[in-house]
């Protein structure tokens, strides 16, 4: 069986993050979805269990921080086509998600949102050959001028 992983995320409104991820075409797995938690299916090995922080707080000693002010993470996830990395970005943008910068490097394309609690999600298309055979090496300064910041 591959390797599953379960991002856990703290949110303010479990139905209104339930609404957004079914715009943006995931669905959901009842089974581990109540009033406290919705369980967002990605893929066969991606779910992200979006938590009311009460019950995110069940299970961390630490401060559940806010997304909207700081970063916890960047959660990047692989899109087949620079289609559909532009179709998730705007059925996000159209459910109430904030644009958070793109990059077009002709090799790799990406468009990023914060959520409605402002978790950063970037969807990225590679070329199958760049994949394959490692990225073109691009200085630092090369890598910026593709990339823009919202």
């Amino acid at each position: 069986m591959p390797t599953m992983i379960f991002v856990n995320l703290a949110v303010d409104d479990v139905a209104r993050s339930r609404t957004f991820y079914e715009a943006l075409g995931y669905s959901i797995n009842e089974g581990f979805s109540d009033e406290n938690a919705v369980s967002v299916v990605i893929s066969d090995t991606i779910t992200a269990m979006l938590l009311t922080r009460a019950f995110f707080a069940e299970f961390t000693r630490k401060t559940i921080i806010d997304a909207t002010t700081s970063t916890e993470v960047q959660l990047a996830l692989s899109a087949e086509s620079k289609e559909e990395v532009d179709a998730v970005h705007a059925a996000a943008l159209a459910a109430g998600a904030t644009p958070a910068g793109e990059q077009d490097h002709g090799f790799m394309y990406s468009k990023s949102f914060d959520d409605l609690d402002g978790h950063h999600w970037d969807f990225v298309w590679m070329d199958p050959a760049a994949a394959a055979g490692g990225a073109p090496e691009l200085s630092v300064d090369e890598m910026r001028a593709g990339t823009t910041v919202a």
